[in-house]
């Protein structure tokens, strides 16, 4: 088999903090058949002029510079324009290892059958890196079910194989604004095979202006959105409106509401044939920690504290969250001092369990 192209879809709109290293880490990809479909949607920075300068001194990237017109469109026409039978994803703040394209078009030539495929990350958090760990979820999983509660990939790590995917289903679709890659992964996995290469090949970086963080209430609701689809087709839901409306506002009836989505699907689970139940269990508790961060980032820890009794999963969350929330909940004057307590212990964590980029970009041939 010959060499595979590999397309590499990267979205930009004011990207100019990242985009040169991020650029870099494409370019440097010991996988060199590929070309770099870079869509500068309408950046107001100096996004475009890096994205010029890259260009001049490597003929593998072709830029595409218009009107801001969403993420959405940006990658639909990205795959449009894309040549190769092999699409990565990528984003314009994050860096790719070097052995990232390599080791997955070497996934796909090892097992042609392959749809799609993702891989680990590390966290880049400023100027420190959380290592990434293998995740057992992904070894015996069934990728269909589990792709029902939460999306299975890191956007910014996937690579679609052209040849498998039918040319109508690899469409990004409008409907589900930023969460569009958990409903194109769904579809995917619904009828063709996908793997996770279970090590970290991305650096993902978490700053406040990703898409995710400024865009975090509306694409939870469209999250829940595709969660009460999927379990609707799978006859597993019966509040249909319980999801929709907790996304919309935390209150005492959508709490309880959510408490009981949770203990009535484990219910219909615990019904379904014993072959397919681990995957189910693994998905549902995948999405019963999206709802209590959803219910505790609302700030009230008489709801969170209601959603985990109704439930009965106080055993699931940390010890220190634990005694907060009971603080909080008896005590509602002191629920702001235990909420700011538990987030500056989480920065603490984060911290210790970090260690200076600096220590490991370099081991990639990236700085």
């Amino acid at each position: 088999m010959s060499v595979p192209l590999v397309s590499v879809l990267l979205p930009v709109y004011n990207g100019e903090p990242y985009l040169a290293a991020s650029l870099e880490s494409i370019l440097r990809q010991d996988h060199e058949r590929l070309e770099v479909i870079a869509i500068d949607d309408g950046s107001t920075d100096r996004s475009l002029e890096i994205l010029q300068q890259y260009r001049k001194a490597d003929d593998r990237i072709s830029i595409v510079s218009r009107e801001n017109r969403g993420l959405i469109a940006t990658l639909n026409e990205g795959l449009a324009i894309a040549k190769g039978g092999l699409i990565a994803r990528m984003d314009a703040d994050d860096i790719a290892y070097p052995a990232r394209f390599s080791r997955q078009v070497a996934l796909f030539m090892q097992q042609p059958q392959l749809a799609i495929s993702g891989t680990g990350v590390d966290r880049l958090l400023g100027n420190r890196m959380v290592r990434g760990t293998p995740n057992p979820i992904y070894r015996s999983g069934d990728w269909h079910i589990l792709s029902m509660f939460f999306t299975i990939f890191m956007h910014s790590t996937v690579m679609y194989n052209r040849r498998v995917i039918p040319q109508d289903m690899l469409v990004y679709d409008a409907s589900y604004v930023h969460a569009e890659d958990f409903d194109l992964f769904r579809r995917i996995t619904a009828r063709f095979p996908a793997a996770m290469i279970d090590e970290s090949l991305v650096a993902y970086r978490i700053h406040d202006h990703s898409v995710t963080s400024k865009h975090k209430r509306l694409m939870r609701q469209t999250h829940l959105k595709i969660v009460a689809e999927n379990l609707e087709r799978e006859s597993l839901i019966d509040d249909l409106d319980a999801l929709r409306d907790v996304g919309v506002a935390v209150t005492p009836d959508t709490t309880r509401r959510a408490a009981e989505f949770v203990l009535t699907l484990e219910a219909k689970i615990a019904a379904r044939p014993r072959a397919a139940q681990s995957s189910y269990e693994d998905g549902a508790l995948c999405f019963f920690y999206f709802l209590y961060q959803l219910i505790n980032d609302a700030e009230q820890p008489r709801l969170t504290h209601e959603f985990l009794t109704r439930t009965g999963k106080w055993r699931l969350i940390r010890r220190r969250e634990r005694y907060g929330l009971r603080a909080g909940a008896y005590a509602p004057w002191c629920s702001r001092l235990s909420i700011a307590a538990t987030r500056q212990l989480d920065a603490l964590s984060r911290y210790f369990a970090s260690v200076p980029a600096a220590t490991v970009l370099p081991q990639h041939g990236l700085g």
